[in-house]
C-alpha cells in the first residue's frame, strides 16, 4: 500500500478511526478542522484494528477504505489505511513513525471530544500529546465530559484559545485547541446499532 504524498511545511491534520462506517460526521469534522486549522488536507487514518475495541466482526481493511473514499467526497481528505504499511495499531506508534517519516510536514492530531473524554486511557497518551499538536472537535453532548476530562485537566496549560487555531500547526507541543462549530451527531457506533435493528427482506 502506498504512502501518502506531503510536500515539505504542509501542514496536515491526522483523524484515526476503524471507519466502520465512514459518515457525515468524518467528513464535516475533517473539513472543518481543515479550515480553522489551515490545514492543507487532512489523512484518515483508516485502522486495521482499534486495540481498545472489539474487532471480531469488524469489515476487512480494503472494504472501509473503499467506503471512506466513497464518503469522504473532498480533494483536501486523504484516504489512507498506512497503519497496515507501517504496522502500527497504537496511535503514539503510527504517529512516531510519520513524523519520522515525513520530518518536514507539520501534524496535526485530530479527535472527537469523545475521544478526549476517554484519551486517558490510550498507550502513551502523555507522549503523544508531546509529539504533535492535536485538535479537538466538539461533538453534541459531550463537551462538559471532554473538557473534564483527567487529559484536558493535566493539558489544561497547554491549551490555544480557538481564536488562535491557524497557528496551532506552528507550536511546539503540547499544545491543543477545542473546536467548535460541528452541527452533527452522527457516530459509527449509532450508524451500526441501526443498521442491526433493520429487520431483514
Amino acid at each position: 500500500m502506498s504512502r501518502p504524498l506531503a510536500s515539505p511545511g504542509q501542514r496536515i491534520g491526522l483523524l484515526g478511526g476503524s471507519f466502520n462506517p465512514p459518515h457525515e460526521a468524518h467528513r464535516a469534522a475533517s473539513l472543518l478542522a481543515w479550515k480553522k486549522l489551515g490545514l492543507d488536507s487532512v489523512w484518515w487514518l483508516v485502522t486495521p484494528g482499534n486495540p481498545l475495541k472489539d474487532t471480531s466482526s469488524l469489515p476487512p481493511l480494503d472494504e472501509r477504505l473503499k467506503r471512506a473514499r466513497q464518503a469522504a467526497q473532498s480533494p483536501f481528505i486523504v484516504v489512507t489505511g498506512i497503519e497496515r504499511t507501517l504496522g502500527t495499531r497504537f496511535t503514539f506508534d503510527t504517529v512516531s513513525r510519520l513524523t519520522a517519516s515525513y520530518p518536514s510536514v507539520r501534524f496535526v492530531f485530530l479527535m472527537g471530544a469523545d475521544i478526549l473524554a476517554e484519551f486517558h486511557h490510550w498507550k502513551r497518551w502523555r507522549e503523544l500529546a508531546g509529539l504533535i499538536p492535536f485538535a479537538v472537535i466538539d461533538r453534541p453532548g459531550w463537551t462538559s465530559r471532554a473538557l473534564a476530562s483527567p487529559a484536558a485537566l493535566a493539558l489544561a496549560s497547554a491549551r490555544v484559545q480557538e481564536s488562535d487555531a491557524l497557528a496551532l500547526g506552528s507550536r511546539r507541543p503540547p499544545a491543543w485547541v477545542f473546536l467548535h462549530g460541528l452541527k452533527l451527531a452522527q457516530s459509527s457506533t449509532a450508524l451500526r446499532k441501526a443498521a442491526a435493528s433493520r429487520p431483514e427482506g
